[in-house]
């Protein structure tokens, strides 16, 4: 039987000056299926290498943030996220141009901040990105979750600025954050159409928390669709990208070569005893983002958020083959009343096919209540649809 995440393997930390802080070690397994957890702590094996959210510099535990503060910030209603026009066919060429960095950073940087979280035990700190005029800041779920008070500063600005988080979503790892200002430089969000594996990026954000302006980096789009599991949980539409990301990148921009923002900076992979990873790192996709910042709104005003439930235990396939394996059926749970069985390899999810668990696990997570899908099933060496009515994540 599986749960939402591998076994444990070592603990991990975030280094900073010669110490390491660990984590407490995981909890069991659950088995009440695709679900997301708040507090598990696992690793995954993406190309056989580890992966580890981009945690602030002052070595506080991943995971362990969640900000408050005694300034109520209040939610007013939320201006359209800048977003490119949608590009012609003909535009792509254009768009996977190669970089004119110092352009590019200059188009962009005013939009780039840097957030300080007090957790009691330290300062972490990441990045984040403004998405209104008003003060709305996107960045990680992990960088704010569980602090006690957040501050942000912004570009050109001696002094930070109080904040408050108004909505987090530690399943997608993001956030929305708000300090009181106008008149601020919202970022430009690419048309989701426009990437391309091999295109041209740029990473912009306040790694390690040094003194000064935005570190930048580049690299190129190395895979898009990517799906990982974290020490928070399952993330799916990611970009693979080979532009360097470090501590205190977190919930930066990944830009085009237009200063466009196409991914949130987010995870790398990390070698371990037995693997070698290079250049390997990951940010939620422009599209997702998109889609988590309208939740993330309507959070902030009061609507409460529910998850897609199906009842199911999960492994991978071992056989070479692309898949979630399910491994158990909670009884009374939709999966039952669907007809699923154990032993079934679900290989799509309302046609969009599944690479492993953890694409499943989000799929799901990022469903509500009612929602019928449909899933792809292999039994026995034959391939079948199966009509499923998700039911609500219990609490």
């Amino acid at each position: 039987m599986d749960s939402a995440f591998p076994p444990p393997g070592p603990k991990v930390g975030t280094p900073y000056l010669g110490y390491q802080q660990l984590l407490p070690p995981p909890p069991p397994p659950s088995l009440t299926g695709p679900q997301r957890p708040s507090t598990r702590r696992g690793r995954f094996l993406a190309s056989v290498a580890v992966v580890a959210l981009v945690a602030g510099a002052a070595g506080v535990a991943v995971g362990s943030w969640l900000v408050t503060d005694d300034a109520d910030m209040g939610f007013a209603a939320p201006s359209p996220v800048m977003t490119a026009p949608p590009a012609n066919v003909g535009d792509l060429p254009v768009l996977g141009r190669t970089v004119d960095i110092p352009t590019v950073l200059s188009l962009v940087q005013d939009s780039v901040v840097t957030l300080a979280v007090n957790t009691g035990t330290g300062i972490g700190t990441g990045t984040g990105v403004i998405i209104s005029a008003d003060g709305e800041i996107l960045t990680n779920a992990h960088v704010v979750d569980n602090g006690r008070t957040v501050r942000v500063r912004l570009m050109g600005e001696t002094e930070p600025r109080n904040a408050s988080v108004l909505a987090s979503d530690v399943g997608n790892d993001l956030a929305l954050v708000k300090i009181d200002a106008v008149g601020l430089k919202p970022a430009t969000f690419a048309d989701p159409e426009t990437l391309r594996v091999g295109m041209d990026v740029v990473a912009i954000g306040y790694a390690l928390g040094l003194d000064g302006g935005p570190s930048v980096t580049s690299g190129i789009v190395s895979a898009l669709d990517r799906t990982i599991i974290t020490p928070l949980g399952a993330l799916d539409r990611l970009i693979q990208t080979d532009a360097p990301i470090s501590s205190g990148n977190s919930g930066g921009p990944l830009v085009n070569a237009a200063a466009q923002v196409v991914g949130i900076n987010t995870a790398v992979a990390r070698s371990d005893s037995m693997t070698a990873a290079n250049n390997i790192s990951f940010a939620i996709s422009v599209g997702e983002v998109l889609r988590v910042v309208e939740q993330l709104r309507r959070s902030a005003a009061g609507e409460e958020r529910v998850e897609g439930y199906l009842g199911v235990g999960l492994g991978d396939r071992t056989d070479g083959g692309q898949g979630a394996v399910i491994t158990e059926i909670q009884s009374g749970s939709p999966a039952e009343r669907a007809g699923l069985t154990p032993g079934d390899i679900v290989v799509s999810f309302d046609s969009a096919p599944i690479d492993g668990r953890a694409g499943l696990i989000a799929a799901v997570r990022d469903r509500g209540p009612g929602d019928a899908v449909t899933l792809e099933v292999r039994r026995d060496g034959q391939q079948r649809r199966v009509l499923a009515v998700l039911d609500q994540r219990p609490g």
